[in-house]
């Protein structure tokens, strides 16, 4: 920021001594000239920056440690990046869940992250619709009555109790892939079959009619932190997937234009 110092003392001195001062329409601030240094960034910068930023959050809130693998949560922080541009999440949360259905029904293969503390808040068991596969997640649909989970970005919409208790309604983002999900009632909610002991007692988790259903002892705690337009990433690293909320180079710039200059000096 040095060069930023040094043009806005000489102008600040340029005003103090010029009988014009008075009639200058505006003077330039700090925040004009880090719009302009701003403006100046390549975007090799831009992404240098971007995926460091990714990279720390990742390592801070310890969730390679967990399971969840960088590929899946860059994604994830991708449309998490350009929901948010587009205003589609709430401005006053920075909650992502990430759900890696690539991985066995037996392991816990749902995250809820804090983005803002950099801090994971819930790693758990997380079921699929039955006819979406047995142990592990083979087939997905957006079909109403298919009984299969739907890969995509969704956002958290309200709460309201049903058969199961406390749910949670998820609005669908990706059209053909989970757009349907208010159509089909796709919500979060707690189940006895997304135990640990069903596991025990059956050689694999339960299965849903197509919801994300969660560990009774744990869904409401996490339905309430989720709850109110938050962003949930369903993944298949094997599954034929596209998304508009996947574009890296708008993540980029909407990330750059967020970011303070001083996260660019490294």
């Amino acid at each position: 920021m040095l060069r930023t110092t040094i043009i806005l003392l000489a102008l600040s001195l340029q005003s103090f001594n010029s009988p014009m001062a008075e009639i200058r329409p505006a003077a330039m601030t700090a925040g004009n000239f880090e719009t302009i240094e701003k403006a100046e960034l390549t975007f090799e910068k831009k992404q240098l920056a971007f995926t460091q930023h990714v990279e720390q959050v990742y390592q801070e809130a310890g969730l390679e440690s967990k399971g969840l693998s960088f590929a899946v949560f860059q994604k994830a922080f991708v449309g998490f990046t350009n929901l948010k541009q587009q205003n589609r999440v709430s401005s006053s949360k920075s909650i992502l869940t990430v759900i890696d259905f690539t991985k066995s029904s037996n392991h816990k293969r749902l995250w809820v992250i804090d983005l803002s503390a950099r801090k994971l808040l819930y790693n758990t068991l997380v079921s699929h619709g039955k006819n979406t596969g047995n142990v592990k997640a083979e087939k997905f649909s957006n079909v109403p009555n298919s009984n299969m989970s739907s890969l995509g970005f969704y956002v958290t919409d309200k709460t309201y109790y049903g058969k199961h208790g406390l749910s949670l309604r998820l609005q669908g983002m990706d059209e053909g892939f989970n757009s349907n999900a208010m159509e089909r009632a796709i919500v979060v909610h707690g189940a006895d079959y997304a135990t640990s002991d069903f596991i025990k007692q059956h050689g694999r988790l339960g299965r849903s009619l197509g919801c994300p259903a969660l560990p009774t002892e744990i869904s409401q705690e996490v339905i309430d932190v989720i709850k109110d337009e938050t962003v949930l990433f369903l993944h298949h690293s094997n599954q034929p997937y596209t998304s508009d909320y996947l574009d890296m180079e708008l993540a980029i710039e909407s990330f750059a234009a967020d970011m303070p200059l001083t996260a660019f000096s490294s």
